[in-house]
């Protein structure tokens, strides 16, 4: 019986109506709280932090099962590919807590 399993995804983002680092943070906030409330996701930014129109987002998940955590990762993009930002990456792992 499997322990579980951890869905990581790394998220490149470009907002192009960010005129500053203030209005950049307004977006970067939004999308976390949003991520973190609708998928139950821990998410960070992580990269591109004195960048006003750029930023990268680590989000992690679990789930007891590798299908339903794909099912997760996939509402999780699905949702950031329809926001008002552009999805300019992302990468995905998946990782057994087992191993």
């Amino acid at each position: 019986m499997s322990a579980g399993y951890v869905g990581i995804l790394s998220i490149e983002l470009h907002f192009p109506e960010a005129g500053s680092l203030k209005g950049k943070r307004k977006f970067v906030q939004s999308a976390k709280a949003q991520l973190q409330s609708r998928f139950g996701a821990s998410v960070a930014e992580v990269d591109h932090h004195d960048l006003w129109q750029r930023a990268r987002l680590a989000m992690s998940c679990s789930a007891r099962d590798v299908s339903d955590l794909h099912a997760l990762l996939d509402a999780a993009e699905r949702w950031l590919h329809g926001q008002e930002w552009v999805v300019t990456g992302v990468a995905r792992r998946i990782v057994a807590l087992d191993d």
